[in-house]
């Protein structure tokens, strides 16, 4: 490859290019600019509007979403957002996390980790800023040939990795002078992504005044039609809880799996975490955490649904004790994990 900057057999009136680099951009899901209507607004209609996201027909979606959602969510979802908002950097905690596990892998790379300098770190949103067009052309602009894109979902869904693709593609499409691309695959099953859970879940279970009586694993939901059109995400979270469970040394009567975020009337995939929660108390269980292994970062649904209304749906079915594991975030067990799926797919490129 050549180096960066590099001149050979170049025109005097051609500008500067830079090559020779490699680029990695890690993928979050979105977040809205801010917590009022009309940024909430704009943030779901572009997230609702993809038809990876919501396969009802367009037609059909097109007046649900546009006369009816869009009138009302925005404003209540806005009020969820405005418990979790970072006011410090006015954004939501996803944006915020996701830039600095971005910051803590090109430090390790800087450190020389990767053993190379020509590595180039950056992040995008796939729904709302940055996106993922603009980082790409700024990778690109500065000299990454390559480019590995990482999105930062454990488990394949069509609604989340393959949107990611989709819109890496749709950059492409654009592009006169395109840069080789590679995606990561899911990493449901990595040792060091099933390392990096037990031991984050280790340090804070030592860390409890209370011992639980289970652990539920709670994973973003889809609808039960996309598994049955063939869609592996509930396979990859089962096997992600069972591995962990054999981490942990907790067998499936200790950590159960559960379902979380379902949005309007369709069956999406069960057990809901919610109606467990509400079971478990009822049935005179007192003391339960519950982790989110497909979370890659803090986000809304993490804070708030799991940690907030979770636990009142707890304590207020019975249950006494309730705690939330912080998701793997910039930690350094986590920036291990990420560091080692990033490593293993740069193979050959470095």
């Amino acid at each position: 490859m050549r180096p960066a900057n590099s001149t050979d057999h170049r025109p005097a009136s051609h500008p500067p290019v830079k090559t020779g680099r490699v680029g990695v951009l890690l993928v979050n899901l979105g977040t809205p600019d801010g917590t009022d209507y009309w940024s909430m607004r704009r943030y779901l209609k572009q997230f609702l509007s993809d038809p990876r996201v919501v396969e009802t027909p367009r037609a059909i979606w097109w007046f649900v979403l546009n006369l009816v959602i869009l009138s009302f969510r925005p404003t209540k979802s806005g009020r969820k957002y405005e418990q979790v908002w970072n006011r410090e950097r006015n954004e939501g905690p996803l944006k915020t996390i996701t830039r600095a596990q971005s910051e803590a892998l090109a430090a390790r790379v800087q450190e020389g980790a990767f053993g190379t300098d020509r590595v180039i770190v950056d992040w995008a949103m796939r729904y709302g800023s940055p996106s993922i067009d603009s980082r790409i052309r700024a990778l690109h602009a500065e000299g990454c040939e390559r480019i590995l894109v990482a999105p930062l979902y454990p488990q394949y869904s069509a609604s989340t990795n393959a949107t990611v693709a989709d819109d890496v593609f749709a950059t492409l499409r654009k592009m006169r002078w395109q840069p080789a691309i590679r995606i990561v695959p899911p990493y449901y099953d990595d040792p060091a992504y099933i390392d990096a859970l037990a031991a984050t879940m280790q340090a804070e279970l030592a860390g409890l005044d209370f011992e639980p009586e289970k652990i539920i694993a709670s994973f973003h939901g889809i609808p039960q039609a996309y598994f049955d059109k063939g869609d592996p995400y509930y396979c990859h979270c089962a096997k992600t809880t069972r591995l962990l469970g054999e981490k942990l040394g907790l067998g499936p009567d200790r950590l159960v799996m559960a379902f979380q975020s379902r949005f309007g009337p369709a069956q999406w995939l069960q057990p809901y975490f919610d109606k467990t929660l509400e079971k478990l108390a009822k049935d005179g269980l007192k003391r339960v955490a519950v982790a989110t292994p497909g979370f890659s970062a803090d986000c809304l649904e993490t804070i708030e649904e799991i940690g907030m209304e979770g636990r009142e749906t707890f304590l207020h079915n019975g249950g006494e004790k309730y705690h939330r594991f912080a998701c793997l975030n910039d930690s350094a067990p986590g920036m291990n994990g990420i560091e080692a799926v990033v490593r293993r797919e740069l193979s050959g490129w470095i």
